[in-house]
């Protein structure tokens, strides 16, 4: 099972989201072996918002589409879960990037949380060999689901 905690802290209508971030939360497990009951939080926040939490925790003072915390413990079970982390949104730059890349905010809204997921589940671009290995998989998740509305 998969537990989606969300937080929409934006004007925008969002909650249609869930349904399909839950199906790619389970197909993108089962890709890594991950089984059991898993935990993680979304949150949908403003440009100022994110650009606080980049600037905080990153210190980079600039707003980002997509900022993931894995949990530091590992994948550790608390109350029955596998709990992997929290993954920010930026729906103002989400909006930007859709139009910038010529589609659907849905569609970049899906690919931002599919990033962020990779993150909690240790994958990164720091070199680039990880980031092609990330990018593969991402691709491979987008196409799965055929997200391109």
């Amino acid at each position: 099972m998969v537990q989606i905690n969300f937080q929409n802290h934006t004007s925008y209508q969002l909650a249609e989201y869930i349904d399909t971030f839950k199906k790619i939360a389970r197909y993108t497990l089962k890709e890594f072996s991950l089984t059991g009951n898993i935990e993680l939080s979304v949150t949908f926040v403003s440009k100022n918002k994110i650009k606080e939490i980049n600037n905080k925790y990153r210190h980079i003072d600039k707003v980002t589409d997509v900022i993931s915390f894995e949990n530091d413990e590992g994948f550790e079970v608390y109350d029955g879960f596998i709990t992997l982390g929290d993954i920010f949104i930026c729906v103002n730059k989400a909006k930007m990037q859709a139009k910038t890349y010529g589609h659907s905010m849905y569609r970049e809204v899906c690919f931002l949380f599919t990033h962020g997921l990779l993150h909690l589940l240790k994958m990164d671009h720091m070199n680039e060999k990880d980031a092609k290995e990330m990018e593969e998989m991402q691709d491979k998740i987008m196409n799965h689901f055929k997200i391109i509305r």
